[in-house]
């Protein structure tokens, strides 16, 4: 049995888990997971329409728990893995609570802090994890919608 590797491709698979349980509930379907230590800490997934809030995105969720979790407000040496690249208020929150690294699978050319917005950094970012995957759901999920 060939033993579980703890890279980046597993961890953003655990997110996609979290996006689909997101779109079988009719949320647009993003997913995060964070880690300490190959260990996750935090996971969720949008509940924007389910807690008929606009601020219950999968990252900001997926903070509080792991906050939770750690019994701390800040997230020092941990990674967060989000299917889509986080928009703007998530990605002030992932400053806020400290977070190390930044992974993310599909790009958001609309309203991604990166693509749209170009923010300079000090988080390491990596994007295009499993983003065919990533980007498959959430086209499927609009597509659905517009028929």
């Amino acid at each position: 049995m060939d033993p579980i590797l703890f890279d980046d491709s597993y961890f953003m698979k655990q997110a996609i888990q979290q996006a689909e349980m997101a779109y079988e509930k009719d949320e647009v379907p993003i997913g995060a997971v964070i880690t300490y230590e190959n260990r996750i800490i935090g996971r969720a997934h949008n509940q924007v329409e389910q807690l008929n809030d606009p601020t219950a995105h999968a990252e900001i969720l997926a903070i509080t728990a792991a906050c939770n979790f750690a019994g701390y407000k800040h997230l020092d040496g941990c990674t967060i893995y989000i299917t889509v690249e986080p928009c703007l208020m998530c990605f002030g929150a992932i400053q806020w609570a400290r977070l190390s690294k930044i992974v993310y699978g599909a790009e958001e050319p609309k309203t991604g802090f990166d693509s749209k917005h170009q923010l300079q950094t000090i988080i390491p970012v990596i994007g295009g994890i499993e983003s065919a995957t990533c980007s498959a759901l959430m086209k499927t999920f609009f597509q659905s919608k517009r028929n």
